[in-house]
């Protein structure tokens, strides 16, 4: 029975409490009568050589036959698969674990076969561990197993065999043998003293066997299935003053509601705690639970290279309410948003856990979060500096956009979002934010004193990305002072030809998806006047900084002359981790080849104000004074295109 209940425990918990645990699980199945709940359990077929019938009156493993074996077998199986689910809302407790103070317990070392059997099922849900203990160690067929799974609370058994059909068993079909070895028994037990100096002599003992008959606490474990007070939160096998510091869902911290108008910090650190659930502290505590210790049946999602470890100390609280049918908590440790989700109202069903970095954030960029999304719809919490929202279309430039609706914790109404990757680019949504002290419109200054109004995107994650639209800036400006743009870096929503470029650039955006993106810019940085008199051209550059850092993407388009005012235009390069067009290399040169209307090829480079001029090598060979060049060209020319600064340095065309 300690076997067992050994094997379906988690490998992952320390030996010595799966030792101490199975041992309280099998002796708590001895010392209670039958159970209502004991289903009769399928016998055990026998096993090679007619061995069970020989084991049946021992009571042992091929004593499966025995009803009463049958029982208690069921019990323990229970009650382990019982161990590996959290606690239910009853308030009951599990088994007392046996005591042995000053003492460490364990199995003898496991081998490498071992090692390896022990780590494949560690990979492997409890019901799944279970399934191939009773096939593997019991020799149960695949049926009878199902039932027995069944009979013991498994809502899937055959996902269960399944799951268990992935270990591979050791060369030789040594499967059971090794599951019969002392290094898989928990009554064959290595003892070591947890005392330093003792540990320090390596003294072992001796006395597992008395230890395996400590005195118990029986309580009947809870095989409810459903969440308990963790909500869908995997068990705590350890804890330290740290983790309970962060698990308390008292110690959370909470910004006052006018924080943010005196704090040096415009960022979510001063996002006071709103929400009508803020104070249910058993929402609050499942949050916590779940993000230090996601279960199995937690969805967890994190934009790139965001840690999604538990939180180093007590969190502070943005948000908790009921959205969308599910009650949502935002937390936020100083260096990531966490967003939790739950059914409301339930207790048991889907939990989500999203991570998205936000270090470094200032007002623009801790406007918003998104807090549901259902079909294309999201919504979205707003900052307290944010006095209004509206809708606006990136697709057609004259549209003023509808105001949306907010509620008092700042929560916005559905807003549509873009259209997925693989369709039609129709129209794309974008939200425009307007700040305390700004009034939002489109008069083409420069904002407010928070740099409002902002114009965001979502790009499908937990923060959506604000769109830029300006030269870049330096690198840095003076000691302890903000960036200076070298040239205004305005919201694109307060430009007339901001949106004019956007409308031709936005279907190019879901390129940009999925990368932990903090800000797309969008750079108008040359204009060329097209041979055969074919109107004027546009290059722009769209460049997308994340939260990272790392991993930037930038896109130059070429814009020729169009009828419609959101037709795309052509992606002339590409570029992964490069400082073109960004604040550490605000110049950038591209180049395209272009059919005329008259059907004859041509090839177009330009480049930014610093370009003193160009040079052409390859099919074509060429130099000309001048930030922009057109040559007449075959539609498989191949050239290298470069250029010289106004300084005297040398610039490399984007591919």
């Amino acid at each position: 029975m300690a076997r067992l209940a050994y094997l379906v425990l988690s490998p992952s918990a320390a030996r010595h409490r799966r030792v101490l645990t199975a041992h309280a699980l099998a002796q708590h199945a001895l010392s209670h009568g039958r159970d209502a709940k004991d289903a009769p359990a399928p016998p055990r077929p026998p096993a090679p050589g007619g061995a069970a019938e020989d084991g049946a009156a021992g009571g042992g493993p091929d004593g499966a036959a025995d009803p009463a074996y049958a029982r208690l077998r069921l019990r323990v199986l229970r009650a382990a698969l019982a161990a590996e689910r959290p606690l239910g809302r009853r308030g009951l407790r599990r088994p007392a674990l046996p005591r042995t103070p000053g003492l460490r317990l364990s199995p003898e070392p496991p081998g490498d076969e071992a090692l390896a059997l022990e780590e494949a099922l560690a990979r492997l849900p409890a019901a799944a561990r279970a399934a191939y203990a009773l096939r593997a160690l019991d020799g149960l067929a695949g049926e009878d197993a199902a039932a027995l799974l069944a009979a013991a609370g498994v809502r899937d058994p055959e996902a269960a065999l399944a799951g268990a059909d992935e270990v591979v068993p050791p060369a030789g079909g040594r499967g059971r043998a090794l599951l019969e070895s002392e290094q898989f028994d928990p009554c064959a037990l290595r003892a070591r003293p947890t005392d330093p100096v003792r540990r320090r002599k390596r003294l072992r003992a001796a006395a597992a066997a008395v230890l395996a008959a400590c005195v118990l606490l029986p309580v009947l474990p809870d095989g409810t299935g459903g969440w308990g007070p963790d909500g869908a939160a995997a068990p705590a096998y350890a804890r330290n003053p740290a983790v309970e510091r962060a698990l308390d869902p008292l110690l959370l911290t909470r910004a006052e509601p006018g924080a943010w108008r005196r704090s040096a910090r415009t960022d979510f650190s001063v996002w006071p705690a709103r929400g009508e659930l803020a104070d249910d502290i058993g929402l609050l505590r499942r949050a916590l639970a779940v993000w230090a210790r996601p279960g199995p049946r937690v969805r967890v999602s994190a934009a790139r290279d965001t840690p999604s470890g538990p939180a180093a100390g007590p969190a502070r609280l943005l948000y908790a309410g009921e959205v969308d049918g599910g009650a949502v908590v935002l937390l936020y440790d100083g260096l990531r948003v966490v967003r939790y989700a739950e059914p409301a109202g339930a207790e048991d069903g889907p939990v989500a856990l999203d991570f998205a970095r936000t270090d470094g954030a200032d007002a623009a960029s801790a406007a918003a979060l998104v807090v549901s999304r259902s079909g294309r719809n999201a919504r979205y919490l707003l900052a307290p500096w944010v006095t209004g929202a509206s809708v606006v279309d990136l697709l057609d430039p004259g549209y003023a956009g509808r105001p949306v609706e907010l509620s008092r914790h700042g929560l916005t109404g559905p807003v549509s979002g873009p259209p997925p990757a693989d369709s039609s680019c129709e129209t794309w949504p974008a939200l425009r934010l307007a700040t305390d002290g700004g009034n939002g419109d489109d008069g083409g200054g420069s904002g407010d004193a928070l740099g409002g109004p902002y114009l965001l995107t979502d790009l499908g994650e937990l923060t959506p990305a604000r769109l830029t639209h300006g030269a870049p800036g330096p690198a840095a400006g003076p000691a302890g002072e903000p960036v200076v743009p070298a040239a205004p870096v305005v919201p694109a929503a307060d430009a007339d030809d901001a949106r004019a470029v956007l409308a031709r650039t936005a279907c190019r955006l879901p390129a940009l998806a999925g990368r932990g993106v903090r800000t797309v810019n969008v750079w108008g940085f040359g204009a060329q006047w097209l041979p055969e008199g074919a109107g004027l051209a546009r290059w722009v550059c769209v460049r997308a900084d994340t939260w990272r850092g790392a991993g930037a993407r930038t896109l130059v388009h070429f814009l020729a002359p169009a009828r419609q005012p959101d037709a795309p235009g052509v992606v002339a390069a590409r570029a992964e981790d490069s400082p073109a067009c960004g604040e550490r290399e605000p110049r950038v040169l591209s180049g395209v080849l272009w059919k005329s209307p008259s059907g004859t090829w041509y090839l177009l480079a330009a480049g930014s104000e610093e370009v003193g001029s160009i040079t052409v090598t390859g099919d074509l060979t060429h130099s000309e004074a001048g930030p922009s060049l057109a040559l007449a060209a075959g539609e498989d020319t191949r050239v290298e295109i470069s250029a010289e600064l106004t300084d005297g340095r040398r610039l490399t065309a984007l591919h």
